[in-house]
């Protein structure tokens, strides 16, 4: 069974772009989670990842934001920020709580 996952991609008020997720990320729906990162990759400024809305994240999804460490930053509800810590994605990417 595949987990919900809604992606939207935009961008932010500067034009940077901006991916926003919402649902739960896992090994069911990571390709398109991985192909909306690289996408947003793509347009050459750094990437926004929103994870506010995201309830639930497995060891895939992890990876890929590992894999675009360099060309993202982060941001995160309160619940998730315990496992970027714990798997130290906070060393490599800017991660921000989120204002909710």
């Amino acid at each position: 069974m595949t987990a919900e996952l809604a992606l939207v991609p935009s961008r932010t008020p500067d034009g940077a772009p901006l991916l926003t997720a919402s649902g739960e990320i896992d090994l069911s729906n990571v390709g398109g989670f991985a192909d909306a990162v690289a996408a947003g990759v793509a347009r050459g400024r750094p990437l926004t990842v929103d994870l506010t809305a995201v309830e639930y994240l497995d060891s895939a999804a992890l990876n890929v934001l590992f894999d675009h460490a360099d060309h993202i930053r982060v941001v995160a509800a309160r619940m998730l920020l315990p496992l970027l810590r714990v798997c130290g994605l906070t060393e490599l990417v800017e991660v921000e709580q989120a204002a909710t």
